[in-house]
């Protein structure tokens, strides 16, 4: 149920704390209405107090139980008396029945129970005692195994004095020094004018780069340089790791799935931005593909591959 109560005060929050502190309550449990704001006067003359209505919630009273008023006929006639019991004259106590005694039988003396003979425990034979083991050979030391998952390093020949391959890795040992790199690259020719460079050492993960940017720069500049100097034009793969390999898994697996959501939903589907190489791999793995067609969009860098449905 709800009350008010209304107080005044020289500013509206004397007043709600006048209001409060009667009530015994806090600010969050009360609502207030300004009913009139202060007013300073002129000199002290017409001055008002700020005046406001706090309203509250107060328990609900318990209503009482109904009276029944008694009729003016009930109170004037009176209740008859109960009636008095005489009192009855005690009985004299029965005489206890004497009840017969039963004789019983004398108990004939029971005979002594025979002691069974107590049967000599045989003696147990003395333990044989254990005849002292011959020295154990000790083993031979078992070979330390390979770790798995590591392959064996692999053997690169040196490359011949004045060749493309001494060329690549002399350009490829001054740039990787200038990154402060200790890595060391090994040049061979795969086929034609095709080389293949790895580059082997430690914490070559800067090298490759965030989806492998950083040695797509390193490739880049290789082929960009060699190729000035060098009769006709030849390719350079620039690897670390065997990151090339390990991306091309990733990338074919990644279009085999998109290729299912593609015939799943009937609609086309356009990949992430990606460069030629990459591209490349993609329309590979999608091409014997039935009812699955690739292109690409796009300018560089923001190249994609678009997977469409045909019938």
């Amino acid at each position: 149920m709800e009350k008010t109560i209304v107080t005044t005060g020289k500013t509206i929050d004397l007043a709600i704390e006048s209001a409060l502190a009667q009530l015994g309550l806090d600010r969050d449990s009360v609502s207030v209405t300004v009913l009139q704001k202060e007013k300073a006067g002129f000199l002290g003359f017409g001055a008002q107090p700020a005046k406001v209505q706090v309203t509250y919630e107060a328990p609900d009273p318990v209503p009482e139980a109904p009276k029944v008023a008694l009729s003016s006929a009930s109170r004037s006639k009176p209740k008859p008396a109960a009636p008095v019991k005489k009192p009855e004259a005690p009985k004299a106590p029965e005489a206890p029945k004497a009840e017969p005694v039963k004789e019983e039988p004398a108990k004939a003396p029971e005979a002594p129970k025979a002691e069974k003979p107590r049967q000599d425990k045989q003696p147990r034979p003395p333990k044989q005692e254990k005849k002292p083991e011959a020295p154990k050979e000790p083993k031979a030391p078992k070979e330390p195994k390979a770790p798995k998952g590591k392959a064996e390093p692999k053997v690169y020949a040196p490359a011949a004095p004045g060749s493309t391959e001494e060329k690549i890795e002399v350009f490829l040992k001054g740039l990787l020094e200038h990154m402060d790199s200790q890595a060391v690259p090994h040049c061979w020719n795969v086929e034609g004018n095709t080389y293949k460079v790895d580059l082997v050492g430690d914490d070559l993960g800067y090298l490759i780069g965030r989806r492998g940017d950083t040695l797509d720069a390193i490739q880049h500049l290789a082929n960009y340089t060699i190729n000035r100097d060098v009769e006709g034009h030849i390719r350079i793969n620039v690897d670390a790791e065997c990151y090339r390999e390990k991306r091309e898994d990733s990338l074919r697996r990644y279009a085999r799935k998109k290729a299912q959501q593609v015939l799943k939903a009937r609609r086309r589907t356009t990949l992430e931005p990606m460069n030629a190489y990459e591209r490349h791999v993609i329309h590979a793995a999608l091409q014997d593909m039935e009812n699955i067609t690739t292109h690409s969009t796009g300018v560089e860098p923001n190249r994609r591959v678009v997977i469409e449905y045909v019938r």
